[in-house]
């Protein structure tokens, strides 16, 4: 007979249902982190212990609120769920006298996962954590409560030195094609309206552009997605080529402002009046006030659509 723990076995597939995990999560954190150690069965698979779901269980839920799984893999279980305890508690606890939204507090853990899956150049588990969170939260909740979050926070810790440039480049590589992949996933009506998204020649940051088009895509508008860093006469003249109705141009860093200014403007100027131009991101509002005096909208994401 068995001993009780290892009476019930369960498959690496069984165990990601229960945890929340990917498999590639689980896989990683026993091969890098030993988190657990499952034992094989008869032809290698991996088998998990009823002890070892619950550990991963509290790995996953005290990972989420930023602390790194290194730090985290090396506790006992019954440290873990005493950390596990008071994070749901710190949650569940009003902050100013103002319960606390559920939503928002899972979007606050998934930016902090995803921060922690950066930092240590794990864009699988990255990516996996991005993704469930756009299914679940839906195209216009995920950009507006994670994606965007995600990328100031990246954008911070870079700058401060917390994250290098190559940590800041793997996040912004998979949200980028996590937003691809939504965009592509819509296809709009052959009547709706066309919008050309693109980022102006010297704004080669092309995330914001990215959120531009994969929200525009959900809201049902026909995307021309032209990328980042391109001249106003090929904005122009693709705009004009696909009878947009609106231009919308992403500036994240307004690092020289003059050219940015003067591509813009060359594209406002060659458009008709009836289309819109519209530029977002958080460089466009450090040049709001000559923007408009050129008849160009500065807005948000929501702006744009």
């Amino acid at each position: 007979m068995n001993p009780p723990d290892l009476a019930h076995r369960h498959s690496i597939a069984v165990v990601s249902e229960r945890t929340g995990l990917s498999q590639d999560v689980l896989r990683v954190w026993e091969r890098r982190y030993a988190a657990v150690s499952p034992s094989r069965g008869p032809n290698g698979q991996r088998l998990y212990s009823d002890a070892d779901v619950a550990r991963l269980r509290l790995l996953n839920a005290t990972s989420r609120a930023g602390r790194p799984i290194s730090q985290l893999a090396a506790m006992p279980t019954p440290e873990l769920a005493r950390i596990a305890e008071e994070d749901a508690a710190a949650r569940r606890a009003p902050v100013g006298g103002v319960p606390g939204d559920r939503d928002s507090v899972r979007a606050s853990e998934i930016v902090n996962a995803a921060i922690r899956f950066a930092r240590e150049l794990e864009p699988s588990m990255l990516a996996s954590e991005l993704r469930r969170a756009a299914a679940a939260f839906g195209v216009s909740t995920f950009i507006n409560a994670v994606a965007a979050p995600l990328m100031r926070h990246i954008g911070d810790q870079w700058a401060s030195g917390w994250l290098t440039i190559a940590q800041e480049h793997l996040a912004t590589a998979v949200l980028r094609d996590i937003l691809m992949d939504v965009r592509r996933g819509f296809t709009a009506s052959p009547s709706a309206e066309r919008m050309v998204v693109a980022t102006p020649a010297g704004e080669r940051h092309e995330i914001g552009a990215a959120m531009v088009a994969a929200t525009a895509a959900a809201a049902g508008w026909n995307v021309i997605y032209l990328g980042a860093d391109l001249p106003a006469a090929d904005i122009v003249t693709a705009a004009r080529s696909a009878s947009a109705r609106v231009v919308a141009l992403s500036v994240v860093y307004a690092e020289d402002g003059a050219r940015i200014l003067a591509e813009i403007g060359e594209v406002r100027a060659a458009m008709p009046s009836d289309v819109r131009v519209v530029v977002g991101g958080a460089g466009a509002h450090s040049l709001a006030a000559a923007l408009d005096g050129v008849g160009v909208e500065v807005g948000g994401v929501e702006q744009l659509v």
